[in-house]
């Protein structure tokens, strides 16, 4: 689902079957990384009494033990909030409340986010222009002429291969460019297209680079520097985070953010309060309301494709969106990474995994990730008042 494989540095064998947990809390370290230090005032959430986590939910026609579920996909960090207060934490294998996790995918909504603030300042003329207006690519190419806005809603039309049990696939290439045969922002542009954009809605790390290049262009400023500006600051970042970049200094955007869970849950409560932190507002309200909407067919539930089949979860601005009448969404990562949010009952909850048996198919039976989200629906729904 979300996110891509790491690069084929640092020991790392990934979608093999292998046990992860021991690499991806220290990836900042194995690979080539920046360091955005935590915030000047940081922000430690208030903590209420402890909940319980229900016993069981339901998904795929069936009953589902929740520790079994978090116990077979190897959860390294849970952290339940409800209304901003932590209610539920807890740590296995090489988490820990100070351990910078790996997002994979999740990076996307953070990305997401940054473009939502370049908007609101001006620095980016608004998401219906090119994103060849600021990002240089090969005339022809798949980023040519196509709207910021397609490629925020992973519809750019790109020719793309998001397979991880393929080691050709494109997603596999990508991460390759982070070894130095080439660089992330040459890979960028030099991809083909395929279909028409806004006309299909087909998962693409490459969309998401192609923003985190547009990010560096439109501010002037790294994407690390320009994130610590707009959210380490502002949201109270508690420890230092970090960026996993290609040998050029470009920051590995569509995948290679590493934070602890409490700095995760930052972006999910910020958008579970329109965009707002602490009476300040830092992104639009007209941004976060529109990041987490289908607004068109095919970015509904059951329409955008993964690799080679369709998902039950529709798509906004980097953001999944899950079926169901909740007006629920989440950041999702392969190996079952995920931030998600459930406005009616004030929950945000980060997941962070190495789910092992992650990317040795295609399948849920491996992947899990249609299991995770009815997981954590569970949860939020269990914490409705009353």
């Amino acid at each position: 689902m979300s996110a891509e494989p790491a690069p084929p540095a640092g020991g790392l064998r990934l979608f093999t079957g292998e046990p992860q947990h021991e690499a991806f809390c220290r990836l900042k370290d194995l690979l080539p990384s920046v360091r955005m230090a935590r915030s000047q005032a940081p922000h430690p959430f208030p903590e209420g009494p402890r909940i319980d986590l229900p016993a069981t939910f339901e998904f795929d026609g069936a009953t589902r033990s929740v520790e079994d579920a978090l116990a077979g996909t190897d959860t390294a960090a849970l952290l339940v909030l409800k209304d901003g207060v932590v209610r539920f934490e807890r740590y296995a294998l090489t988490g820990g409340r100070d351990v910078q996790w790996i997002s994979w995918s999740v990076a996307k909504s953070f990305v997401s986010t940054l473009v939502g603030i370049a908007v609101d300042e001006g620095l980016i003329g608004g998401i219906d222009q090119p994103i060849s207006d600021y990002v240089p690519v090969e005339a022809g190419s798949a980023y040519d002429g196509v709207s910021i806005r397609h490629v925020l809603q992973m519809s750019s039309g790109a020719r793309w291969n998001e397979d991880y049990n393929d080691p050709g696939s494109d997603v596999h290439r990508l991460a390759a460019a982070m070894t130095g045969a080439t660089t992330l922002d040459a890979f960028v542009a030099t991809m083909a297209p395929e279909s028409p954009p806004g006309s299909v809605c087909r998962y693409n790390s490459g969309d998401t680079q192609a923003l985190g290049a547009l990010l560096v262009r439109a501010t002037g400023r790294s994407l690390a520097d320009y994130m610590h500006e707009k959210l380490c600051e502002p949201l109270g970042f508690e420890a230092d985070s970090y960026w996993l970049t290609d040998a050029a200094g470009m920051e590995m955007a569509f995948a290679g953010l590493n934070l602890t869970a409490r700095d995760f849950a930052r972006l999910g409560e910020l958008y579970r309060n329109g965009g707002r932190w602490g009476g300040r507002r830092i992104v639009p309200e007209a941004w976060v309301r529109a990041s987490v909407r289908a607004d068109a067919p095919h970015l509904q539930p059951g329409r955008p494709i993964l690799a080679d089949h369709p998902l039950d979860l529709g798509y906004g601005y980097q953001w999944w969106l899950p079926n169901g009448d909740r007006g629920a969404f989440s950041a999702i990562g392969v190996y079952n990474q995920l931030v998600f949010v459930d406005p009616p009952s004030g929950a945000v909850i980060v997941k962070l995994s190495a789910s092992r048996t992650y990317g040795t198919s295609m399948e849920e039976r491996t992947n899990r990730d249609l299991e995770n989200v009815a997981l954590l629906q569970a949860i939020g729904a269990s914490l409705d008042d009353g």
